[in-house]
């Protein structure tokens, strides 16, 4: 399952974004210097229903992790796009 499928299936769940959930924790003082992952994602479960991989995805939302990943799959993506490119033009 993608990253942004598991998005999606949160959003149909709770009817809340990231964003929506981001704030929300805030709020409850959960995006505070030193709060463990664990305690970000008890609280999904818990408040939400979220499974523990939904829950993760939405903490890396958090933390900014997918972001940076995702800036990285879209660099090796253009990068394997203009290697493929060369790789035509000299047939």
């Amino acid at each position: 399952m993608s990253f942004q499928a598991y998005i999606d299936n949160i959003k149909t769940k709770t009817g809340k974004t990231p964003d929506d959930f981001k704030k929300l924790a805030g709020k409850k003082g959960l995006l505070e210097p030193g709060v463990k992952a664990g305690q970000i994602v008890s609280w999904l479960k818990e408040d939400f229903g979220l499974g523990h991989g939904h829950a993760m995805a939405i903490y890396a939302v958090f933390k900014g992790i997918k972001q940076a990943q995702a800036g990285k799959e879209d660099e090796i993506k253009k990068t394997k796009k203009e290697a493929g490119k060369q790789a035509g033009s000299s047939l």
